[in-house]
């Protein structure tokens, strides 16, 4: 699984952390920021959501 993050997109929503903390975080402007592009797969679930949830759809996966 790969991830990609358009930071440009992103609106500081913070949905993606809430879904999948180990993957993403924010910054000091509430920004996404991505933790590990390469997440493992027992965390496909958490990152997926992560993408459904995200209002900017500023995520990418490519499974």
């Amino acid at each position: 699984m790969k991830v990609t993050l358009d930071q440009d997109k992103c609106v500081a929503s913070g949905q993606c952390v809430v879904a999948a903390d180990h993957v993403f975080d924010q910054d000091d402007d509430g920004i996404a920021v991505l933790l590990d592009p390469a997440p493992s797969p027992a965390r496909a679930d958490d990152v997926h959501q992560a993408a459904a949830v995200c209002p900017a759809l500023a995520i990418r996966i490519e499974d």
